[in-house]
């Protein structure tokens, strides 16, 4: 464990080796920090809940972040959240209590989690996403910036119903997906979309409101000059079958996993 400065770590944190830790950072009762991991400058963690403000006998969940973890500048994560392993941060990311995300996930620069929210293996949050409380999403789920998902369907209310994103899709910038909203596996929703009703399987919808435009297969890049979509089979960087093809991958014992 290496400490950098000034810093708080409480005594109950368990912090696993070869950890390092930056200036001014605070991490909580009942945190786990995974070896090798690095906490950078002005972070919190496992961050309590209002209620420890007016509960004399409250008691902070525990909060874990997986090995090999990287937490940059000014994130704060709150309690009761649980992150695999290979799990990335942007600067200034706020991910609220109860959050779980799997392995080699990555949450980009200024991204508000909403807390109770559940994240597969390998999504990427690009930066300044809001994610609203309730919502699901699969694995190799990439979303890029200033997306919002929300979860009141006649704000203000008490029903919050959170949307259900499946493996391998996409959506695009500036899009607003609407409460209790499914999004099926390799979808495309496009650019500033508006997305009031469900999404099957390998579509592509777009516009505001978004309406299906086609199946992905008709997407077609011409720089490789073949359908682009499902996108697997022409982006690898930084993903488990990087260097193979995809469908090799998918028969290997962890491609199995999510095939």
């Amino acid at each position: 464990m290496r400490f950098q400065g000034n810093y708080y770590v409480s005594e109950s944190a368990i912090i696993g080796r070869n950890v390092k830790i930056g200036q001014n950072a605070i991490i909580h009762e009942n945190v786990e920090i995974g070896d090798d991991s690095i906490i950078c400058e002005n972070c919190i963690i496992g961050e309590p809940e209002s209620e420890s403000y007016y509960n004399g006998h409250y008691k902070n969940p525990r909060t874990v972040i997986g090995r090999n973890s990287l937490i940059r500048s000014g994130t704060i994560i709150y309690s009761g959240s649980i992150f695999g392993e290979h799990f990335t941060t942007g600067n200034m990311a706020s991910i609220r209590e109860n959050s779980k995300f799997g392995k080699n996930c990555v949450v980009g620069t200024q991204c508000d989690i909403q807390g109770d929210v559940v994240f597969g293996d390998y999504c990427r949050l690009n930066s300044h996403i809001q994610i609203s409380k309730k919502c699901i999403f699969g694995n190799f789920v990439f979303i890029y910036p200033f997306v919002v998902f929300t979860n009141d369907p006649h704000p203000p209310s008490n029903q919050l119903i959170g949307s259900n994103v499946k493996d391998f899709s996409q959506i695009g910038a500036g899009s607003v997906i609407l409460p209790g909203i499914i999004i099926g596996k390799h979808s495309f929703i496009g650019a500033n979309s508006l997305v009031n009703k469900n999404v099957d399987d390998f579509e592509l919808h777009s516009g505001n409101p978004a309406v299906k435009i086609c199946k992905v297969y008709y997407v077609w890049s011409k720089e490789n000059k073949r359908p682009h979509y499902p996108w697997p089979y022409n982006f690898d960087r930084g993903l488990p079958w990087e260097g193979k093809s995809f469908d090799d991958w998918l028969k290997t014992e962890e491609g199995q996993r999510y095939a």
